[in-house]
């Protein structure tokens, strides 16, 4: 069963969102999604595919209820960079309306107010510790290929990894532009906070650097060695935008000694816990393109391991 649900109601940014229920008299477990980088919505919509929409579905019919919502940067974008502009943060962009989410699930009668955790994927589980201590308070973290290194690290990568497919000329023309690129991401901390709020440096996403710099100033990594929540930590071993040397190494190695901590890798699968098609950067989007679904394996996964906390 699922209801139209809106998040921050009384909130100037107030989001519409769908709540998942299974078909159960019993008070069930509940998740917030938490998507990853841009516009998304609340399907988690990227190409042919529908990441969020597929983990509802599934794990309702395990017993487990869910909130999915349009991200405020694709209903509010235009307003957010008229108001914020480069005081922009990830503050406003994402942790502020999956805490108003959780509260929504911890207010409703039907679900344990107890058992509400949070799914995050890709930038959703990279900051998922941090919402978690900044007001989300779950029960649980399912990190969903996230990871623990700063934005522009990644971004760099990347840019790199796509650029490794080119022939030597097209190479010659794109070095230049990444390594200023480069040049720029590593001025970010150096600025104080009023010049990074006047630094736009990826004009086309409207991004500022102190949308860099604030989450500098809080890593990640610090909020996941403080949680004692149990945590899943996941990832595709064919995932091109995280590593595994880099990202699900890293989360394994932080939580090797984390009493309820769960790290796993799945073989054959990409960013989105699907089949990957082509495994390169360079032909990413045509491999989200493809319709798909997520693994069956993954959600029967996320569910055991919800259901398992107590």
């Amino acid at each position: 069963m699922t209801e139209q649900v809106i998040i921050a109601a009384n909130a100037k940014y107030h989001l519409e969102g769908i709540l998942t229920l299974p078909d159960s008299k019993a008070k069930a477990p509940a998740v917030v999604f938490v998507h990853g980088s841009g516009p998304l919505d609340k399907d988690e919509s990227i190409g042919g595919t529908k990441l969020f929409r597929d983990l509802a579905d599934g794990l309702s019919e395990k017993g487990i209820a869910s909130l999915r919502y349009n991200k405020r940067s694709l209903t509010y974008g235009k307003e957010m960079v008229e108001e914020l502009g480069g005081n922009l943060s990830v503050e406003e962009e994402v942790i502020e309306d999956a805490i108003f989410a959780a509260n929504l699930l911890k207010e409703d009668i039907r679900l344990d107010a107890n058992r509400i955790f949070i799914i995050g994927h890709s930038l959703g589980g990279m900051l998922a510790p941090r919402i978690d201590l900044e007001g989300g308070d779950f029960a649980g973290l399912v990190i969903l290929a996230g990871t623990l290194r700063t934005l522009d690290e990644v971004i760099m990568d990347q840019n790199y990894d796509a650029i490794k497919y080119l022939d030597e000329s097209q190479k010659e023309l794109y070095l230049p532009q990444i390594k200023a690129l480069k040049d720029t991401f590593d001025k970010v901390d150096k600025m104080s906070d009023e010049v990074a709020k006047e630094t736009l440096i990826l004009p086309s996403n409207h991004v500022y650097a102190f949308y860099l710099k604030d989450m500098h100033d809080h890593p990640v990594k610090e909020y996941l060695k403080k949680t004692k929540k149990p945590v899943f930590a996941i990832q595709g071993d064919k995932d091109v935008q995280v590593s595994v040397e880099k990202d699900f190494n890293q989360y394994k190695d932080i939580l090797k000694d984390h009493s309820n901590a769960t790290c796993k890798l799945y073989s054959g699968l990409n960013h989105l816990f699907m089949k990957a098609i082509y495994g390169t950067m360079k032909d990413l989007m045509e491999e989200y393109k493809v319709p798909q679904t997520v693994d069956i394996t993954v959600l029967e996964d996320i569910a055991q391991w919800i259901l398992s906390i107590k």
